[in-house]
């Protein structure tokens, strides 16, 4: 097993972004190695508190022993961050000051072989899960889920273009043997996608994203996730939330979109009728991305966009 070690992505950006207040209540979505939950606790010194969650528990320990020297200060519950409600129930709080939503996977479950989230690591066995106690794991999914429903995950969550051609060789593999190896699954994706297309990024990416999303259902309810939280914001409270890939932005964007500018009159009235009101103001309005130099540094970066809006 790995030490657990994981850069934080655009830490400083991050932090800018929640605009932090000394002795001010926040939750950490993903407390991953600890590194941004770090930073919201030394920064709201002295009395500053921090609500995190994680599925993983090598994450939980790992952020635990990094965060010793703020005890008393933090509490990490191992939960889904979408169930922060009853989350928050525990820890007795209403409302925050902020919250740091990171959907990314760390680094430390890339490079571990044992989780086989890497499309790298040939011998990795097909387990994709963040939480390692649950059920579903990828191999499962590849070796019994309908051709149909594949076809279906590759093309919604990783937006596969050849996901017919991949599928159809999956099927094909699946009735000699069991899929089982990160190897196997990389080997049937780059036989299935035209040479003149198997540039530039690594083909595999888009399917072992797909199955990743399927296997956490990370998707799932991510909508009403940021609504809600957003809600639970004090006036002038923040929230930032980092997205790895375009579907994930989409529905952040979709639901700021919708608390910034709630009106549902038609276009022509020529004044509002229907009420409703403004509940955030975006704080930039395209999404912020990892400079040139956290880019040279830290290539998993690369795909990161950061949105923030504030309770008005």
């Amino acid at each position: 097993m790995l030490a657990f070690s994981h850069k934080p992505v655009m830490l400083e950006e991050c932090m800018e972004g929640l605009n932090l207040k000394e002795n001010g209540v926040y939750f950490d979505g993903t407390v991953g190695g600890g590194g941004h939950s770090y930073e919201i606790l030394k920064r709201t010194q002295p009395n500053g508190k921090l609500i995190a969650t994680d599925l993983d528990d090598e994450a939980i320990a790992a952020a635990t022993e990094r965060l010793k020297e703020f005890d008393g200060r933090f509490s990490i519950y191992k939960s889904n961050y979408k169930d922060f409600e009853n989350v928050f129930e525990a820890a007795g709080i209403e409302e925050i000051d902020g919250a740091l939503l990171d959907f990314g996977i760390s680094s430390h479950q890339i490079d571990d072989e044992e989780r086989g989230f890497s499309y790298k690591m040939a011998d990795a066995p097909l387990d994709m899960r963040m939480d390692t106690s649950a059920y579903l794991t990828a191999e499962i999914v590849v070796n019994t889920y309908s051709e149909e429903a594949l076809v279906k995950i590759l093309k919604n969550y990783g937006e596969e273009t050849f996901a017919k051609q991949i599928v159809r060789n999956i099927i094909k593999y699946r009735e000699k043997k069991t899929l089982k190896t990160s190897g196997e699954l990389s080997e049937i994706i780059r036989n299935s996608i035209p040479a003149k297309f198997r540039f530039g990024a690594p083909c595999e990416r888009k399917t072992f994203q797909a199955l990743r999303i399927e296997v956490n259902g990370e998707l799932d309810g991510l909508s009403d996730l940021v609504l809600k939280l957003t809600r639970r914001l004090k006036k002038g409270g923040r929230i930032a939330i980092l997205t790895f890939h375009s579907l994930e932005d989409r529905i952040v964007k979709e639901v700021f979109k919708g608390l910034e500018n709630p009106c549902t009159c038609p276009g022509n009235f020529p004044v509002c009728v229907c009420g409703k009101k403004a509940e955030i103001k975006t704080v930039n309005r395209k999404p912020i991305t990892a400079s040139e130099e956290e880019l040279n540094e830290n290539s998993r970066s690369k795909c990161a966009k950061l949105r923030v809006a504030e309770k008005l």
